[in-house]
Order: structure tokens, then sequence, then C-alpha cells
């Protein structure tokens, strides 16, 4: 079945991949980047399989105009790729205010107004698709990145919740999380680096440092991501979190057992603070209701500790 797709920042890189394999797999596309020029080449060479358009995502409004393209164009809106993005490094204490909210209103809220305007759409379609590009980024911290991990944090938290309103009806969400990429984000994200205050340098002056080595030797290949991302078009069931890339799969596993291991360590501390005979009951339909929605997506839950557990600690 053909689908129609709507992609943020087309224009190069990941979203230029992923414009390429829709149209080379026949689906209907309709383009967007800042500048829509950049996107000639792309209508020149599939015609009327594409419409191309002008985003500024960080505008609801002209959100909301981009989605009505596909919906004039091609008669409604299957796939949402919010792929739009960019991130810069800098100690937060030297960040500038407007830098830290450029990066908050293009990673999230952009992802924000194109999810808001396209789920009216899609509901009343009673099917859809939004892959919300996030990345590696959005499991971890590391210093000179925080506004770009805090918005990539807040895209995961955000597309884990609206997945989950939007299931009963037919919509897929899911966050896509990639590592290293052949793109020139690295370069990008580094070359606009204040000088650092010399207490930044064991921190922020190693990120930049690793940042510019990885510049030309990223390990994901854009192909094979632009492949996984059609694919999860055709797919019955999404996780709400999708890894790509072995690097980043290493860096979250360090991470998140870094992090297990500080919750067992400090768990005397948690759990001090429970009112003398809480009853822990109402957590049990909790975990039903979040273990029938891993479910649904094929994700088993074997981790967590057992309710009874903790009542036996207490």
């Amino acid at each position: 079945m053909t689908k129609t797709w709507l992609i943020t920042g087309s224009a190069n890189g990941l979203g230029r991949s992923i414009a390429e394999a829709v149209l080379d797999n026949g689906d209907r596309l309709v383009a967007t980047a800042r500048r829509a020029d950049l996107l000639a080449d792309l209508q020149e060479k599939y015609g009327d399989k594409i419409a191309v358009a002008t985003l500024d995502v960080t505008n609801g409004a002209a959100a909301q105009a981009a989605v009505k393209v596909a919906v004039d164009t091609f008669g409604g809106l299957d796939v949402l790729v919010n792929n739009a993005g960019f991130g810069s490094v800098a100690p937060f204490e030297q960040m500038q205010e407007d830098d830290f909210k450029a990066q908050m209103d293009t990673n999230f809220y952009g992802v924000v107004n194109l999810t808001r305007a396209a789920l009216p759409i899609m509901r009343k379609q009673r099917s859809g698709y939004v892959i919300n590009i996030s990345s590696g980024a959005g499991r971890l911290g590391a210093p000179g990145m925080s506004a770009y991990h805090a918005a990539k944090f807040a895209v995961g938290g955000f597309t884990e919740s609206v997945a989950k309103e939007v299931a009963g009806f037919g919509v897929k969400i899911v966050a896509v999380e990639p590592g290293s990429m052949p793109t020139n984000w690295a370069t990008l994200a580094s070359k606009s680096a204040p000088k650092l205050m010399p207490e930044y340098e064991p921190s922020v002056g190693h990120l930049l440092a690793m940042t510019q080595r990885l510049a030309g030797n990223e390990i994901g290949d854009l192909t094979k991501y632009a492949k996984v991302i059609f694919d999860l078009s055709r797919m019955d069931a999404l996780p709400n979190h999708l890894i790509l890339g072995s690097d980043a799969l290493f860096a979250v596993r360090m991470v998140e057992a870094a992090r297990d291991k500080a919750a067992s360590q400090w768990e005397h501390i948690t759990t001090s603070t429970d009112r003398d005979g809480a009853d822990l009951s109402f957590l049990e339909n909790l975990s039903l209701h979040e273990k029938g929605l891993a479910q649904r997506v094929g994700v088993q839950i074997t981790r967590v500790r057992p309710l009874s557990a903790y009542r036996k600690r207490r």
C-alpha cells in the first residue's frame, strides 16, 4: 500500500537519506526544509510523487500548514518523521540563553508542533506513524551539551507518553535513537564552541576533542538507517524507543547499568522516605497496565522486581 510521508529537515543528512528511500520505494512525500530551494533536485527527479514546503519547525502555524500540504496534495498523511534538529557544544554556564532556547525550540518543540498538527488527521484515519528522530543522547548526559540532551530526553518522554494515548486508535509513535552517522553534525556542533573557561577544560574540553575526532569516523550507515526507518512504516507494532547503532547501544547499556547500580546502592535512602504503613497495592494495577502496553509492542518486561520484594523489605 502506498503511503504519504512528511519529513522535516529533508535537505541533507539523515532526512535526505530517508526522503530518497521513501521515494525510491514508491511512496509519496512532503519534503520540508528551512530552504525549499535545497530540495529542488528531489522535485525534479521524482516529479508528482513529491511536494516541497518551506518549514521552520519552531513555528506552530507553519507546522499546521505543512501537514495541510500533505492533505491537499495527497489526500492524507500516513507517516510523519520529525527529523529536523541541531546541537552545539558549550558549558551551560557559557551557553547564551538564546542558543539554549533555540536548541530546545528546534529539537523538542519542533517535534511537538508537527505531532500536534498530524495527530488529528491520523486519529480520523485510525492509522498512522510518527517517527521521532531522537538520539542516543536522549538516554544519557554528556558535558557541554546540556541543551541538546535536555531536548532529546524530552523527546523520549513525550514520545512514550503520547504513544500510550494514541495506541488505542491505530497510531504508532516511536523515538528512534541513533548513534553516530556520517553527516556534518559533529563538525557543526563543535565549531561554534566558545573559548572554554579553564575549569571546564577537563570535562567539556574532553568532549570537544572527542567530537572533533568523531567527525569523518562515524560508524552509522545512512542508507541502512533510512531503510530501517522506512521499514518501520510497514510494521504492525513498534517499541516506544528504538536504538540504532552499536555505539549508541554500548553507551546506553553502560549508562543504564550505572543507573541500576546507583539505584541499588541508594535504595535504603529511597525507601526510607515511605510513610509508615504505606499501602503499595495501587502499584499492582499500574504494573499490569504497563505490562499490557509493553506486550502490545512485543516487549517482554523481565528486569522489574516484583512488588512483593518491596513489601518484604519494609
